[in-house]
């Protein structure tokens, strides 16, 4: 790639084709403006969670025949799949959830078909489950985001009447052309409940299986038959279903040779699912809520313009005693996310020009400032065109890369300025750049375009989530090359003067300082290489007292708690703890409204959060605070009253993620074949580490086990009776849980009949002892004479990982220090304790540090392809072994300033930032392209081997410190961002600091590896 002795020069095309070069710019600057208009807007950019949910039941096991014969089943199966990359499982009594997590490196597009593939494993598998398997349930959409929710409240209206109310709503939001998914919430199922007296029925000698049996035969739906007539056919219906609990209330039934009215068996009365699954509330209200998501590569922002005026119709229209209130509306968030990058990027775009202007002046300056909005209008067009959006990462990459995009134009621009100082026409000198510096110019754009390869290539979920800086990088400053190659010689020939200069005849104050240090350095080569070489180590050995992180908590306002009960509790013990939580934030000035969920997670307002699995035992709040201070205000008097009021409980009070979910931020896995094993493992590391006072919230995942009562049955007596185990179990279940009828239909719904026992049978155990069994033949037996009571416990749920019994060990970080720290604070006992352990107990670091390590592996896997197309590039441009090795002697020179900022400063080295400490590799590696490539110039001009590492030295120091100053002051802006901060603080740190490291050091390594000589006095 050196300079081709060609006649082309695509400079001088322009200044021959001037009225269509300026065509070409004006078309550019018009299709630029329409792209940016059309451009989508998101909070933050897409990333596929590859994660999918297998739910089966086994009705009536109990945990460990569950685990066994369901969960076990499962998760060996998976083994097969290619693609995976770990299973975790909750299993409960009865019920399994198993979740598929795939290999990170997947990519996106791939992962519906592996859905597809694990769907049909599980059909393979079907025949091998026991026969009274209920089969699969499968959710595939678990990244599913609403970012629209309503909540309705009503006063004076049953809930049914709410949810019709709601579900009308939700239709006509499902008829816009841009709404994508739209789902109920909260929704409380209607059932009509037969409660059974034991004793009543037993009085009369009546059997509860023929009552059941009978109302199940006079509701069905069967076929009647239909008339041939003749000419036309006519349909025969028989009646008799039931449409509503008066209707069966009122039924005489026949059992043998006996009539009776079922009221007088059983009270009949429609209700609602008791006790419930789970709970929606806004403001402390039962409610019903909305949740809307948009078709994917819809504009947000147009989208909920558009579902904002349908809304506001529909609220003039609710009836009295209905509200409704949004609580998540992204398309507000995308707005003023949006607008504050968008102000920011002014700002840098205010800095690059002020840098312009003072260092090159007014024509100059001016020239280079048209070149910024030329390269962001044809980035935009480019990003059209390929789906980019305008997001948290890509509005922060166009900051970066408009200190960056700039460079070309300078060194251009300086070129050019240059040819005029020493007499050439305005053509002539326009021209020059294409001929002497445009092709390093360009091996220096794409040398710093695969710094960001590791962003590019990489699949990690956190490589997906920052996929567009890479993208939106490469194209603006391979766009920035074609503008400063195409129009900036035109803008120049049109704004520069002929005898335009520096404005100055001999150099500054500053200038000559720089030239005595360049002599020095290169005059004592070998002592320069050396301190460079010292200063660079000490920056290595600094990095050791630089924080880890992987991403940071994000800026949003939202403060989620997620509150975890003994698994064993009920949802009224958990409702219960959290009315008592919720009262506190009634009168909370600093709180503008909240949900809570009982039983269930919420949802997915935002990619980054962590769905947790639903049950009783758990809850979460979300509330909304009006700004950062408020925010940090009700989390501090949460924590506080979560540790002084609710002991026994996990409450975490936290922040939303940015990137790929977490959770709390220290955890560590506890596994082993044996469940107490696990679970006793895990409680000695949990009385470990609370040892470490920076630590707090410490719980585990699952740990207590549930009281439990086993029937064991007198068989042989059983037999004399006519009485089976299941008999007794299906009595026990009709008693205690209620068993399903039959059903109503009423609309579009379908309500569940359900058997069960009066409220004071159902809430004893003492109804065990005194349930009267019937038997067939219309006697009636005691159950205590068949079965015997015994007392014992068991797991309420049991957690896997990889088919083994998993406890982990969660921590929250009651102080500033960042999760990676106290994991290495905590390294030295955590071993000395798994030293104690059975060799099959195994303890594996988890959360923060696990998910950072897992997305900075595959971008280490891709560093080596970065770094060989670097030489390649190097390699093209210099065509020289010696030559290429000064140039990538400079590229780890940035890490002294990166350490140099972030140590005194305390910034953390995050995922983000690490991406920048290696983009800050290409950018030092065009620096000293850019020189070395002059000192050969100047070379070939006759120049003696130390004049032209003088003079190259010098000619570059302007242009390259110039460079580095805007893309440096161009970061300013995002540094007060919480997700870019350590990225610009390293950037910053490591430009500054390895740029004038560079224009130091490469002479000296220069002129050392050439041994070249000061000439003699």
């Amino acid at each position: 790639m050196s300079t081709p002795k060609t006649r082309f020069n695509l400079s001088d095309w322009a200044l021959k084709h001037r009225s269509f070069v300026w065509f070409l710019l004006i078309v550019s600057m018009i299709a630029g403006t329409i792209s940016y208009l059309n451009l989508g807007r998101e909070e933050d950019p897409d990333f596929t969670i590859k994660t999918m949910i297998i739910g089966a039941a086994l009705p009536g096991a109990t945990i460990d025949e569950t685990l066994k014969q369901v969960t076990t089943r499962i998760e060996t199966k998976l083994e097969e799949l290619d693609e995976l990359d770990f299973t975790r499982s909750v299993t409960t009594p009865g019920q399994a959830v198993v979740y598929v997590e795939l290999d990170p490196t997947i990519r996106g597009p791939a992962v519906p078909e592996v859905w597809k593939r694990v769907r049909q494993m599980m059909g393979d598998i079907r025949p091998e489950f026991p026969q009274e398997f209920a089969g699969f349930q499968f959710n595939d959409n678990f990244g599913d985001v609403f970012g629209n929710i309503y909540a309705f409240t009503a006063d004076g209206f049953t809930p049914r009447e709410l949810r019709d109310r709601v579900e009308a709503i939700r239709r006509q939001v499902a008829a816009l052309d841009a709404a994508g998914k739209t789902e109920l919430l909260g929704v409380q199922d209607e059932q009509v409940f037969l409660e059974f007296s034991a004793a009543r029925l037993a009085a009369l000698g009546l059997n509860q299986a023929q009552v059941i049996q009978t109302l199940a035969q006079q509701n069905a739906i069967a076929p009647s038959g239909v008339i041939q007539a003749g000419p036309e056919r006519i349909l025969v219906r028989v009646g008799g279903q039931f449409d509503g609990a008066e209707s069966i209330e009122a039924v005489n039934l026949r059992v043998g040779e006996r009539f009776f009215n079922l009221g007088d068996v059983a009270t009949v009365t429609r209700g609602y699912q008791d006790p419930p699954t789970s709970l929606f509330r806004h403001n402390g209200q039962p409610a019903i809520g909305l949740q809307i998501g948009m078709r994917q590569g819809g504009n947000i922002l147009e989208f909920g313009a558009e579902l904002e005026a349908l809304m506001d119709r529909i609220a003039a229209d609710l009836p009295i005693g209905i509200e409704m209130a949004k609580f998540a509306d992204q398309p507000h968030v995308v707005e003023d996310a949006v607008g504050h990058f968008v102000k920011a990027l002014a700002e840098a775009v205010a800095i690059v020009l002020v840098v312009s202007f003072i260092s090159l002046g007014l024509r100059a300056g001016l020239v280079v400032t048209l070149t910024i909005p030329l390269c962001l209008a044809i980035t935009f067009v480019i990003l059209d065109l390929y789906g980019i959006t305008l997001q948290r990462i890509s509005l922060g990459a166009l900051i970066i890369a408009l200190g960056l995009l700039v460079d070309d134009a300078m060194i251009a621009i300086e070129t050019m300025i240059s040819r005029l100082e020493i007499g050439e026409s305005l053509t002539d000198a326009a021209s020059y750049a294409w001929t002497s510096i445009a092709f390093p110019m360009l091996t220096g754009t794409l040398v710093t375009v695969a710094g960001f390869i590791p962003i590019g290539l990489n699949s990690s979920a956190a490589g997906e989530f920052t996929f567009s800086l890479f993208v939106v990088i490469a194209v603006s400053l391979i766009v920035s090359w074609i503008v400063a190659v195409l129009f900036a010689p035109l803008l120049g020939v049109t704004f520069l003067r002929a005898d335009m200069g520096h404005g100055h005849k001999g150099p500054g104050r500053l200038r000559r300082a720089f030239h005595g240090l360049l002599r020095a350095a290169m005059r004592f080569k070998w002592l320069t290489i050396a301190v460079t070489l010292a200063i660079f180590a000490t920056s290595v050995w600094g990095m050791r007292f630089v924080e880890q992180q992987f991403f940071p908590t994000s800026d949003r306002t939202e403060v989620l708690v997620d509150i975890t009960e003994r698994q064993n509790a009920s949802i009224a013990r958990t409702r219960a703890d959290m009315d008592r939580l919720e009262a506190s934030l009634a009168d909370d000035d600093d709180v503008l409204f909240w949900t809570s969920y009982v039983g269930q997670g919420a949802p997915r307002f935002v990619l980054s959060m962590d769905v947790p699995t639903a049950g009783p035992h758990m809850g979460q709040i979300v509330i909304q605070t009006p700004d950062l201070a408020a925010r940090d205000r009700v989390k501090a008097r949460l924590s506080a009253l979560a540790a002084a009021e609710f002991p026994g409980v996990d409450i975490y009070v936290k922040n939303l993620e940015i990137g790929p979910p977490v959770g709390k931020p220290v955890q560590y896995r506890v596994t082993s074949p044996d469940t107490d094993a696990a679970r006793d493992a895990a409680q000695g590391l949990a009385t470990l580490i609370a040892s470490e006072p920076r630590l707090r919230d410490i719980a585990l995942d699952w740990n207590e086990p549930a009281r439990m009562v086993r029937l064991v049955v007198d068989q042989d007596q059983a037999r004399r009776l006519s009485v089976t185990s299941q008999d007794i179990a299906q009595a026990l279940s009709a008693l205690f849980s209620g068993t399903s009828v039959t059903q109503l239909r009423d609309d579009i719904f379908l309500i569940d009949v359900v058997a069960r026992g009066v409220a004071d049978d159902r809430q004893s155990l003492a109804s065990i002892r005194n349930m009267q069994l019937n038997l067939a033949d219309g006697r009636v037996v005691p159950l205590a004479a068949l079965v015997t009571l015994e007392y014992g416990s068991e797991q309420p749920l049991i957690m896997q990982r990889n088919g083994l019994p998993t406890v982990t060990v969660k921590a929250a970080i009651g102080t500033a220090d960042q999760p990676a720290t106290l994991v290495t604070a905590l390294a030295a006992q955590v071993a000395e304790y798994q030293e104690t352990l059975p060799p099959d107990v195994r303890i594996e670091v988890g959360g923060s540090v696990e998910t950072s390590a897992d997305s900075q592996a595959p971008i280490a896997a891709v560093v080596p392809v970065m770094l060989l197309i670097m030489a390649v590039l190097v390699m093209a441009q210099m065509q020289s072994f010696r030559m290429s090795l000064v140039v990538i002697a400079a590229a780890p020179l940035g890490l002294i300033g990166v350490v140099a900022v972030l140590v005194p400063f305390g910034v953390p080295m995050g995922f983000v930032a690490i991406l920048g400490i290696l983009a800050l590799i290409g950018i030092l590696i065009r620096n000293s392209v850019i020189l070395v490539h002059e000192i050969q110039e100047l070379l070939h001009k006759g120049r003696s081997q130390w004049d032209a590492v003088f003079e190259a030295s010098d000619s570059r120091a302007r242009p390259i410190l110039l460079t580095a100053a805007a893309a440096s002051l161009a970061l300013i802006p995002i540094s007060r961002q919480v997700f870019w901060g350590p990225m610009a603080y390293a950037m910053m740190g490591g430009i500054i600091a390895g740029t004038l490291v560079t224009l130091v050091f490469v002479p000296a390594l220069y002129c050392a590896v050439f041994r070249v000589r000061p000439p003699r006095p």
